[in-house]
């Protein structure tokens, strides 16, 4: 079996220990989906209120960025723990520790950190927002911890897109609204559905990318379960889905400003094509990033449809 270390010019570009190597392990272009939705269920509380508690949100922000930062870690170290990075030929981004540009001990001190602070960012929005708050962060910080970690990683299953569906969709815009405003809305409510999708659409470029080598491995996600022409339609279906929720927001709200998101139809059909047609391996990563971009821009333009709205009412 090959080994998959990657290229010279790959292990010469990053020092060991650098800021370059913490970002490899942290990822920062995916703490959009993170970002997307607490600017989603921020904005939408206060559409409706007219009223936003910019300390809470900044907590708020603060805790999701956290959390999906020790995800990345947690999947850069225990997929390394696992040796599936020695296995195959395996295409996905490097990981810090498989190159050796951070050791594992570091990382998991990162990731240690890193909870540490996310506690205590989420201690004080108890303070501020009540108990509820707590259980919502426990079940976010476990579920970052069991996607690459424990015995049967989440990562290891069909479930990885359910997963970032619920914890980055449902409970991060709903969760927001909830802190922030004290209840939630029914056009945050249909928005947590489609922020999920979007997120979890990036989850499943990455499985479909990886189907080759996580078969090889023993990681059996939804693209290895069910092949490829399913997880081409999973991809559609993530994609596409929320543009169907927004006219559903537009009725709820009682605005056509509420449509604005539509604007993003070409771009996302565009995307569905070039990722049914994309060539196996490193072409996919620019899917990637495309589908990060993607929702964010669908947040912004959800969350700007939003506040025009209120302006025009």
């Amino acid at each position: 079996m090959s080994v998959n270390r990657g290229s010279i010019s790959d292990r010469t570009s990053v020092r060991t220990g650098s800021f370059s190597a913490w970002m490899v392990a942290v990822r920062p272009h995916s703490l959009l989906v993170a970002f997307s939705p607490v600017l989603v269920g921020g904005t939408l509380g206060f559409a409706r209120t007219g009223a936003i508690d910019f300390v809470a949100a900044l907590l708020a922000l603060g805790a999701a960025l956290l959390v999906q930062a020790i995800s990345n870690m947690q999947n850069d170290v225990g997929y390394t723990a696992r040796g599936a990075e020695t296995v195959g030929t395996r295409t996905g981004l490097p990981r810090a520790t498989a190159h050796g540009w951070l050791s594992a001990r570091h990382v998991r001190l990162g990731i240690l950190l890193a909870a540490v602070v996310a506690t205590a960012l989420g201690l004080v929005l108890v303070a501020r927002s009540g108990w509820p708050v707590l259980a919502i962060g426990i079940a976010s910080l476990a579920a970052a911890l069991a996607y690459m970690g424990g015995p049967r990683p989440i990562a290891y299953t069909p479930w990885g897109e359910f997963t970032v569906f619920i914890f980055f969709g449902l409970v991060a815009v709903m969760g927001t609204d909830w802190v922030l405003t004290g209840e939630v809305g029914g056009v945050s409510m249909l928005a947590s559905v489609a922020i999920g999708a979007l997120a979890a659409a990036a989850l499943a470029v990455n499985n479909h990318r990886d189907i080759a080598h996580d078969r090889l491995v023993g990681r059996n996600t939804f693209a290895v379960t069910f092949g490829a022409s399913a997880s081409l339609g999973l991809y559609t279906a993530l994609l596409l889905g929320p543009f169907m929720l927004v006219p559903v927001m537009a009725g709820v709200a009682g605005t056509p400003a509420m449509l604005l998101p539509l604007l993003l139809v070409p771009t996302a059909w565009q995307l569905r094509r070039d990722f049914a047609a994309c060539a196996p391996g490193k072409a996919f990563n620019e899917i990637l990033f495309r589908s990060f971009r993607l929702e964010l821009w669908f947040a912004a333009l959800l969350s700007a449809s939003a506040l025009i709205g209120r302006v025009l009412a």
